[in-house]
């Protein structure tokens, strides 16, 4: 039987994998402690919750318009110009299951067989396999550790090509946490617009920003940055809400209509419940979001300061989101176990099978000198992890 061949040439998440295998190892009875997940380890603020009861016992559980309902537009459309300065109209505005179906959404809206959509190395993993999908080609922009692996113009003016139709930027990052300032952005709007490519900007962890970092969204820089680039954002990570699905994005209204038509043929509307609980996170009380933000900066912290103390190993300081690449290129080519470590793949298993500690191999980001942790997790879990690595490294 003769397979689609774009599929097969896909590759699965590996976040998704490791971060399964480690929940399947801690069913069977292990001490696993998982940085593998992207998601907030808190749970869902009880008034969302409620709002999202409050829609089953008033009957909203049928379909909606696919693009999403009109008070949750709206509320967007409110976020949006309350947190970054931003204005648009509910045609602008489409409501997904989740941020990853609005990147998917938008890069079949846009592409078409053959242009090249710049990607940013290190990238998350979905960005790269969603342009395949869409018939693109993902041109990965090598970002160097002195830059904090973040665009230059030198970077980007090298990987530009006549095919190049639109650039990827993600702040804060995921996986490294950087969070683009706003002389780093406005270069960017004016290099798209010398090349008049399109902006996919990704700002899923707006709210995750710890210290003196702020967040600015590329497309409030200016006119010509506003109609060129489509938002990107959702409630996952902001509301520990992954599991209720809903993200969003705002843009040109004529993209905007693309997409929909495409979510209209493909999931249609996303949960109705999951909007009306996503309407109350926007509009609700925003006293857990910070209860959260200050407990993932305190957990961000300790775990740098740990992870620096530790011989051999370093880390990105992280600005933002989640995440802290781990720096593991001094234990290339020691032996552990009787295996020569050659790679982050390799490290990461080794440290599994050792140590029950699921880390997730840099090379699904395109940097295999490091691996990704998430401290989404409690500080105990993150102590005892860190702990357990600190063991696995000494051992080499």
């Amino acid at each position: 039987m003769i397979l689609s061949e774009k599929a097969k040439n896909i590759c699965p998440s590996l976040t998704l994998a490791i971060t399964a295998k480690a929940k399947q190892m801690a069913k069977e009875g292990l001490d696993v402690i998982s940085f593998g997940a992207g998601e907030p380890d808190f749970n869902t603020p009880k008034n969302i919750r409620e709002a999202a009861v409050k829609a089953i016992d008033l009957g909203l559980t049928r379909y909606t318009p696919a693009s999403g309902i009109t008070e949750l537009k709206q509320a967007i459309i409110d976020k949006f110009k309350r947190d970054n300065n931003l204005s648009y109209t509910p045609n602008q505005i489409i409501i997904s299951t989740g941020a990853k179906q609005c990147l998917a959404n938008v890069f079949q809206a846009i592409l078409n067989p053959g242009d090249e959509v710049l990607i940013p190395t290190p990238y998350w993993v979905s960005y790269p396999e969603l342009v395949r999908l869409s018939d693109g080609v993902p041109v990965f922009v090598e970002c160097e550790a002195e830059e904090n692996f973040k665009y230059t113009l030198k970077a980007l003016e090298k990987a530009i090509t006549p095919k190049t139709k639109s650039i990827v930027i993600n702040s804060p990052n995921n996986p490294t946490g950087a969070i683009y300032n706003k002389e780093e952005l406005l270069a960017i709007s004016e290099f798209a617009k010398k090349y008049n490519l399109l902006i996919i900007s990704d700002e899923i962890y707006e709210k995750l920003t710890y210290g003196h970092n702020i967040h600015i969204s590329i497309s409030s820089l200016s006119e010509d940055a506003y109609k060129r680039t489509i938002v990107i954002n959702g409630v996952s990570k902001s509301y520990a809400m992954t599991g209720w699905r809903i993200g969003y994005a705002a843009g040109d209204e004529d993209i905007i209509k693309l997409m929909s038509s495409v979510q209209s043929h493909t999931t249609s509307n996303p949960t109705s419940i999951a909007q009306y609980a996503a309407l109350e996170a926007l509009t609700g009380p925003q006293d857990e979001l910070c209860t959260m933000v200050k407990e993932f900066e305190k957990r961000r912290n300790y775990m740098v300061s740990r992870i620096n103390s530790i011989k051999n190993l370093s880390c990105i300081n992280a600005q933002g989101a989640f995440y802290i690449m781990l720096n593991i290129s001094a234990f290339y080519g020691k032996e552990i176990g009787g295996s020569i470590i050659n790679n982050s793949t390799e490290f990461a298993d080794a440290l599994l099978s050792k140590e029950k500690v699921a880390v997730i191999p840099g090379i699904a980001f395109g940097l295999d000198e490091y691996v990704r942790l998430s401290y989404a997790t409690s500080m105990t879990q993150i102590e005892v992890g860190l702990n357990r690595i600190e063991s696995f490294v000494s051992n080499m």
